[in-house]
């Protein structure tokens, strides 16, 4: 058997095809001076926005906006077509179409997950509760939800067979067997770094595939749970999404090439490149969006006796940021006419912006913390 597995023929005759079967973490890794360097420059970045983000005035604020946009660019890198402002639209229970659905799950099965883990280790347990919140009624929803597939999946272009698939995963068998291993290495005491364990892991549980369907959005926040239980991050503020998203196809390529070459090395020097790159990306958005607070806030506070209403709409604002005045005046348990008159403040002092030309139903949007939050998605 080579490093990372080998290829298992099973069946026979004309239906043959041949599935991988992964080998146990971890492997012997060659930490070379490339990787070493790759290692420092990751973790310094990493620790750096640990270390912000423990200083943002409103952190959970952040990372629900941060949890939000990491759910919209896992789910592009699937195909889902929707927009920040489809995840952000004030009426979005009533309005959610298919696409919006699927990201509004991921951030729900993120916050699931992250609450779990005070009460569970990460484990497959929390990992097939997650998926369960993730399918809930939405697209593969018939997929098994929170269970781990009992039939043969592969990965192909659209209508591929057994046949055609660009790669077929560990049989079912080999599966429950694979997680089983998997389960033990996240919760054992491995000697390589955190950063290039949670690479392993990720490659690992995206090479077993064992879910029908949404193995990509697990297996990408997996990364985040991950880190957080080995207390490298604090808070999830370190989205790689963007990264994998922009490099796609070389993403999916350099986890071929641990399967097809043994290569592991290529894949982790990539993965630490992509932490690095999404830690100082969400160290610049804390950065940016702190400015943007202050500046508002000194504004704000400018407004004399107005400014207590202003104040408390600017707060709703940093987590709605985009509104309309009714549904606002409701959350806020405030009159419409109140709320309608900061609206006009904050739309005379730039804060605001109305989105839509209606004379009812008016829809404002906090532009300039929205274009912090758009920017690569």
């Amino acid at each position: 058997m080579s490093r990372s597995g080998q290829y298992i023929t099973n069946l026979s005759g004309e239906a043959a095809y041949k599935s991988f079967r992964p080998a146990q973490l971890p492997p012997e890794i060659d930490v070379d001076q490339e990787m070493a360097a790759a290692l420092a420059d990751a973790a310094r970045a990493l620790a750096t926005l640990d270390t912000l983000s423990a200083y943002i005035p409103n952190t959970n604020l952040f990372v629900s906006m941060y949890v939000r946009k990491e759910a919209l660019m896992s789910s592009q890198i699937e195909g889902t077509q929707a927009t920040l402002e489809d995840v952000l639209d004030p009426l979005i229970e009533q309005n959610a179409n298919q696409n919006v659905a699927d990201v509004i799950n991921y951030i729900k099965a993120t916050e699931y997950a992250l609450d779990r883990l005070n009460t569970l280790p990460l484990c497959n347990r929390l990992i097939k509760e997650t998926h369960a919140v993730l399918m809930a009624g939405v697209r593969g929803q018939e997929k098994s939800p929170g269970e781990f597939r009992t039939s043969q999946n592969w990965i192909g272009a659209a209508g591929s067979t057994l046949k055609t698939a660009r790669y077929i995963p560990p049989t079912p068998e080999d599966m429950i067997e694979a997680m089983s291993d998997l389960e033990k290495y996240i919760n054992s005491d491995d000697a390589l770094d955190v950063l290039i364990q949670a690479a392993l892991l990720h490659y690992q549980f995206e090479t077993i595939h064992p879910f029908l369907d949404g193995n990509g959005r697990i297996g990408r926040l997996l990364i985040t749970l991950f880190l957080m239980e080995k207390k490298a991050l604090s808070t999830p503020a370190l989205y790689i999404s963007y990264y994998l998203k922009k490099n796609r196809i070389e993403y999916y390529d350099r986890m071929s090439e641990v399967r097809n070459k043994d290569n592991y090395e290529q894949w982790i020097k990539f993965f630490l490149f992509a932490i690095k790159e999404s830690a100082e990306d969400a160290a610049r958005t804390i950065h940016a969006l702190n400015h943007l607070h202050e500046k508002n806030v000194q504004i704000i506070q400018k407004m004399g006796r107005a400014a207590t209403t202003a104040q408390m709409l600017f707060a709703y604002l940093e987590q709605n940021p985009i509104i309309d005045i009714k549904k606002t005046a409701a959350d806020l348990e405030l009159s419409f006419s109140t709320v309608s008159g900061a609206v006009k403040r904050l739309v005379d002092a730039g804060i605001l912006v109305q989105t839509n030309n209606a004379s009812r139903n008016r829809v404002f949007a906090y532009e300039g913390y929205l274009e912090i939050l758009r920017k690569d998605t």
